[in-house]
């Protein structure tokens, strides 16, 4: 199964009416450890470091976002505001002038969506829950 084309998926879930996208990259990886599911090989692949994705994988597995709230949410080597969290699944953050980002977790993974400046959040939030939600309902 190639996890790659959950991003081309993503991105389409995010368009609006008149057919823009509000999501311009896209990463899920593993709930434990971290590890990139989808490849950095893929046009719209969310660049984000090894290390980026295991402080945010601790942060979901252990359900306690205090670090995302004192230090930020790291991506890319880009430090986002921490902005709030919902039901100890989906974090949002925002950079200003450089866009947001998206994550929800599935019992095994997190999907990880950026949205550029201008677009928005919300969209990329709809889009990022199907996904999540998508994963959820195959038990992973």
């Amino acid at each position: 199964m190639s996890w790659d084309s959950y991003i081309d998926n993503l991105v389409a879930q995010s368009k609006d009416s008149s057919g823009q996208s509000h999501v311009d990259s896209v990463c899920i990886i593993g709930i434990d450890g971290g590890g990139k599911w989808t490849t950095d090989g893929h046009s719209q692949s969310l660049s984000i470091e090894p290390a980026e994705c295991a402080a945010i994988a601790s942060c979901f597995k252990s359900k306690d976002f205090t670090n995302f709230m004192s230090s930020g949410v790291r991506i890319g080597g880009q430090k986002y505001q921490f902005l709030r969290e919902e039901d100890k699944k989906l974090v949002l953050a925002k950079k200003k002038e450089f866009g947001a980002i998206t994550m929800q977790a599935s019992k095994t993974a997190i999907v990880i969506a950026h949205i550029p400046e201008g677009c928005q959040q919300g969209n990329g939030n709809k889009a990022v829950g199907v996904i999540a939600e998508y994963l959820e309902n195959l038990n992973m």
